[in-house]
């Protein structure tokens, strides 16, 4: 890898690559400093004093939410537009028509999916103002005059920069993927991720085993981070054969084709850390609304809050539990939906392919299906595993309070962070072997 990295910066072009690259994202981690208008930071740092749900925010957006920054949503509601425009697809017929439309329908789907993040983008943003200002955490109002009751032009203002500044991201993570190595968006996210880092370690310093539980973080963390090196490289190879063909030539001549020996991947980990996403965002919702009921003047309804923040909090043994299995089940039901899209048994049949020993058409889909969840089981154990590590580590550790916090970076973050420089790694590698080749052949 460091081979790969100094051979570029020997090589003009990709050195400017580079370097636009971590110029944007320098610019990104500046952007994340600017908080939105009406902010009040006495408030803002008694919220994150007293809510574990607070501080999984702000390690799930990368650190800006802990100065309510204009870069707090970062590029999650494009993501989150994302991932529903995946799972409308195979339900939508006319989408599905769209998406197989070649260059033509990737570009329609991404316009499609421009357009579903405006919305998802302005509830997030006011979803996530008025949740701070409610002062769900020791009674701290961060924005005192937003809502539309109070302070319409403050609540308007704060909601156009929060969207503002998800679009500004994006748009970011767009120049990296045109002009830059590695795709933006996901870079986006891993700058923000990488930069909540270096906060956590001062914190576990400021504690009373500071060195010791640094030392113990980060081999916990290289460790995890090995693992999913390994699974995330994993997969099943399963032999395919084409057969023979007869194909006319320009010049009227028969020309036999076909007959090569490939392999089809089924990845272990297919989902990457979707999973993940899906599990936290349906678990913090009881929590969130239980936060809000605490706040009720009635008492049943304020008791019924207190049951929710307590069994269903990070800091619950219960709310990991749910995690695991939801992590599981989400991995299959992602890998399926994934899986179906690809229509890998037409595809084979259409290419005159076929796996030895298996007949094609329903068989070839029955003896995929089989294998996708063979390996699919791997593949979810592992991510459950991954999810619920930082709660075990507390566990060990005779600290359970430590959470979601008990590595340098999030479980979510470990696989997303893995992800991105293996992929910007093969892009940077895949550029340099470019310029081999055509100095070779001068």
């Amino acid at each position: 890898m460091l081979t790969a990295v100094i051979s570029a910066f020997q090589l003009p072009e990709l050195r400017r690559k580079l370097l636009f690259t971590l110029g944007i994202l320098v610019l990104y981690r500046l952007l994340a400093q600017i908080p939105v208008p009406g902010v009040d930071s006495a408030a803002l740092a008694t919220f994150f004093q007293g809510s574990d749900l607070a501080n999984l925010f702000d390690l799930l957006s990368g650190g800006a939410l802990s100065n309510f920054s204009v870069m707090s949503m970062g590029v999650y509601p494009y993501i989150t537009a994302s991932i529903i425009m995946q799972l409308l697809i195979p339900i939508i017929p006319r989408l599905e028509e769209v998406a197989k439309d070649g260059d033509a329908g990737r570009q329609k789907i991404n316009q499609y999916t421009l357009y579903l993040t405006i919305p998802l983008a302005i509830l997030q943003g006011y979803g996530q103002a008025f949740i701070m200002t409610s002062g769900f955490a020791g009674g701290a109002s961060v924005l005192p005059g937003f809502g539309f009751s109070v302070d319409p032009l403050l609540t308007i203002t704060v909601v156009a920069s929060l969207v503002a500044g998800s679009f500004f991201a994006l748009w970011l993570g767009n120049l990296i993927t045109e002009e830059g190595i590695g795709n933006g968006v996901s870079l986006i996210i891993f700058g923000g991720i990488v930069g909540n880092m270096f906060p956590r370690i001062n914190a576990l310093l400021a504690s009373t085993r500071g060195w010791l539980l640094v030392i113990v973080f980060a081999a916990i963390t290289i460790a995890t981070i090995l693992l999913i090196v390994y699974v995330q490289e994993g997969q099943r190879r399963i032999p395919v054969r084409y057969g023979k063909r007869v194909r006319t030539t320009r010049g009227n001549r028969l020309m036999m084709v076909g007959g090569q020996s490939s392999y089809v991947p089924i990845r272990v980990n297919s989902a990457g850390m979707i999973p993940l996403i899906f599990a936290s965002s349906l678990l913090i919702f009881p929590s969130t609304v239980g936060s809000a009921l605490q706040a009720s003047t009635v008492p049943w309804v304020a008791s019924i809050g207190s049951f929710l923040v307590s069994t269903l909090s990070p800091g619950a043994t219960l709310y990991w539990v749910l995690y695991f299995l939801l992590v599981v089940a989400f991995t299959y039901f992602y890998t399926d939906v994934i899986f179906r899209q690809q229509n890998l048994p037409e595809t084979l049949q259409r290419q005159g392919g076929y796996i030895p020993g298996i007949r094609p058409g329903k068989r070839t889909e029955e003896y995929l299906n089989r294998v996708v969840t063979r390996v699919t089981l791997v593949g979810a154990l592992f991510l459950g595993f991954v999810a619920i590590l930082p709660w075990l580590v507390g566990l060990f550790l005779n600290e359970p309070g430590l959470g979601s916090s008990s590595l340098l970076i999030t479980s979510a973050g470990l696989l997303i962070v893995v992800g991105v420089v293996l992929d910007t790694m093969k892009q940077l590698e895949a550029q340099l072997l470019m310029r081999h080749y055509e100095g070779f052949i001068r």
